[in-house]
């Protein structure tokens, strides 16, 4: 009878401690820790929502545009004449010149960039890293209205002395493209570096054991690894061209011409959105709406771009343990 009187109570002790232990670790409330999430939630609502409000603003206004009697959506993406004052509104100028000044821009940016990027991860020591690493990402900080007359008064004079005045015009879309190209070197190189470091140095080790010299694990091993970071690094460098507005307002020229000799002068879309945009066009008016024509049309290939971005890096990413 005691044996069990002893085991009920043991019992209704354990019971008794096993409910004190769930009661204590049962989840309370915070309202530190609610704050601050509240508070974080807020913050990534307001970048998705200045998103949706651009969206939103780039579509009415363009609407307007596209609704006016003289407006074709078939003459707007095929027409190469962009002349809103006298009824011809075909944007493929516009698109030309934008995609040729980036396409110069990545041919310079994507080499250097991933060359110091393969220097500063393989072969710099971390003394020099630590120097070498800030002085290239000043480059990201200098004003654009520097590197636009940068272009115009440096660029300009030396293609012009290679290829001659008369080829040379003394706005064009090369040299506008080649200090882009510059501006965009921080941005592939800092992105492609993490990229390259992040690589396991066991790859390395392995690589080097097996009697690889410096050169083929940098360029076999690590690069290969790393591809879906450059690539991404690629993506940003683009869609940074494409949106970049001052150099081309002041370097690649002021008027809409289709032309792929890039040592003439063309107007890029956001050259010609900020030309507009400083003038004296009315609200309402053709001019005035066609600049959200151009601007949703700028906003559509950004996007694209970082849709494809963000593929790739899906497609081609390698996670390591």
């Amino acid at each position: 009878m005691e044996q069990r009187l002893n085991a009920a109570a043991q019992r209704a002790t354990t019971a008794t401690t096993q409910r004190d232990t769930t009661m204590y670790l049962k989840k309370r409330a915070r309202i530190g820790e609610m704050m601050i999430q509240g508070v974080l939630f807020l913050c990534g609502m307001v970048s998705i929502l200045t998103t949706i409000g651009i969206i939103v603003v780039l579509s009415n206004e363009a609407s307007l545009f596209f609704a006016d009697s003289r407006v074709s959506l078939v003459d707007f993406l095929t027409e190469t004449l962009w002349q809103p004052s006298i009824g011809q509104f075909g944007i493929l100028p516009l698109v030309n010149a934008t995609l040729l000044s980036s396409l110069i821009a990545m041919l310079v940016a994507l080499p250097l960039g991933l060359s110091a990027a393969i220097y500063l991860s393989e072969y710099a020591s971390p003394r020099m890293r630590g120097i070498l690493k800030p002085l290239l990402e000043v480059l990201a900080g200098v004003p654009t209205v520097v590197y636009g007359f940068f272009a115009l008064t440096f660029m300009t004079p030396i293609l012009q002395r290679i290829f001659g005045k008369g080829t040379v015009d003394f706005q064009n879309v090369a040299s506008a493209g080649i200090v882009m190209g510059i501006m965009i070197i921080p941005i592939i190189s800092s992105m492609s570096e993490d990229a390259l470091s992040a690589v396991p140095r066991a790859l390395r080790e392995a690589a080097y054991g097996l009697g690889a010299t410096r050169l083929e694990v940098a360029t076999r091993i690590v690069v290969p690894a790393a591809l879906s970071g450059i690539v991404a690094a690629f993506i940003v460098g683009v869609s940074r061209a494409i949106g970049e507005t001052m150099i081309v307002a002041i370097a690649a020229g002021g008027r809409p011409f289709f032309t792929f000799n890039p040592f003439k002068a063309a107007e890029t879309m956001t050259g010609h959105i900020a030309r507009i945009s400083g003038g004296d066009i009315s609200y309402g008016s053709i001019d005035y709406t066609s600049v959200y024509a151009i601007g949703l049309t700028l906003f559509v290939m950004t996007l694209g771009l970082n849709i494809l971005s963000q593929r790739i890096v899906r497609r081609f990413r390698e996670v390591y343990e």
